[in-house]
């Protein structure tokens, strides 16, 4: 007799479905919260790739929480901003990180750099 602990295919956690594509949202007046999240998994907004994304809370969840929920209308201008409006005109703009990250890449190689005279001056002491 087998028992649930015996079936190797079962589990207490339920299944997240994190690889398969998402399908973007339909655009339309009074969009939600939910919709502008869709519009991230789903790619459209440029941000991550377009997959289902876990989330210990819901995006919106805290400002309902508080009593302070977004109005339709700013979710609709946040959709539009994210979506079509952020790369309109070529304005693909990298990110702080993406920016600065060549200067974090000579100083490392600096930095290496330096320690290999360091040693090597050390070494040729003795």
């Amino acid at each position: 007799m087998s028992t649930r602990s015996d079936d190797p295919n079962h589990t207490d956690i339920p299944r997240t479905h994190t690889i398969k594509p998402i399908e973007a949202p339909p655009t339309n007046a009074g969009s939600t919260s939910a919709q502008l999240k869709g519009d991230i998994n789903s790619g459209r907004t440029g941000d991550k790739n377009e997959v289902f994304d876990p989330g210990l809370s819901p995006l919106g969840t805290d400002d309902e929480a508080a009593g302070f929920s977004p109005r339709p209308d700013q979710v609709d201008l946040a959709r539009h901003e994210e979506g079509a409006g952020r790369w309109k005109n070529g304005a693909d703009k990298d990110s702080y990180a993406h920016q600065h990250s060549r200067k974090a890449l000579y100083a490392y190689v600096g930095f290496i750099a330096l320690v290999l005279v360091l040693f090597a001056g050390a070494f040729s002491m003795f």
